[in-house]
């Protein structure tokens, strides 16, 4: 075989390899781009979901005539520092309230504008919930994609590691109390 013979045999395994961890690579690139993107998606939403909460504060203090401020702790999330998750847990606590108060008060479920935001409501309540299980699903399919060999080798070449789902919950550390309710 010679020299020449080694030579590109050796050339050809490099080349090989190479490959091999260009598509690895872009794998892993292409699932962090997909994640991103939702993450996104779910950003606009719960600020869509917010903007309702607004719109409905405004409506309830102009139709009750009441002294009393049921949804101001909600309207001001937007200046608070809270992850996606207890965004959107306190975002249907208020959405719950809104309910209830729809529900108790003749005034408000005879407005229209009030049956507006209940379909406003539904509709992104219906993209929220797809959006977070996609995000799930990918964070998923992205964990378990590097923790395999030799995956796992080129991700931390990269310095990427596992992403926690869209609850905060971190599959892979010993916190058996992080479950959220």
């Amino acid at each position: 075989m010679g020299a020449f013979g080694l030579i590109l045999a050796i050339i050809g395994i490099v080349a090989f390899l190479a490959l091999i961890y260009v598509v690895i690579y872009n794998k892993i690139q292409f699932s962090i781009t997909k994640i991103e993107h939702v993450e996104g998606l779910i950003d606009e939403d719960l600020r869509s979901k917010f903007d309702i909460v607004k719109r409905a504060d405004d409506a309830i203090k102009s139709l009750l005539k009441s002294n009393k401020d049921y949804l101001k702790e909600y309207c001001k999330l937007k200046d608070e520092k809270i992850s996606n998750f207890d965004l959107e847990r306190k975002l249907k606590e208020a959405e719950n309230l809104i309910y209830n108060l729809y529900n108790d008060n003749t005034e408000l479920n005879k407005n229209e504008n009030m049956l507006e935001i209940k379909k406003s409501f539904k509709e992104v309540n219906e993209k929220l919930s797809a959006g977070i299980s996609y995000y799930n699903r990918q964070t998923n399919l992205l964990n378990s994609y590097i923790r395999k060999f030799p995956n796992n080798l080129i991700a931390k070449i990269h310095h990427i590691s596992t992403k926690p789902f869209f609850d905060g919950k971190d599959m892979t550390d010993d916190d058996i109390f992080d479950f959220k309710l």
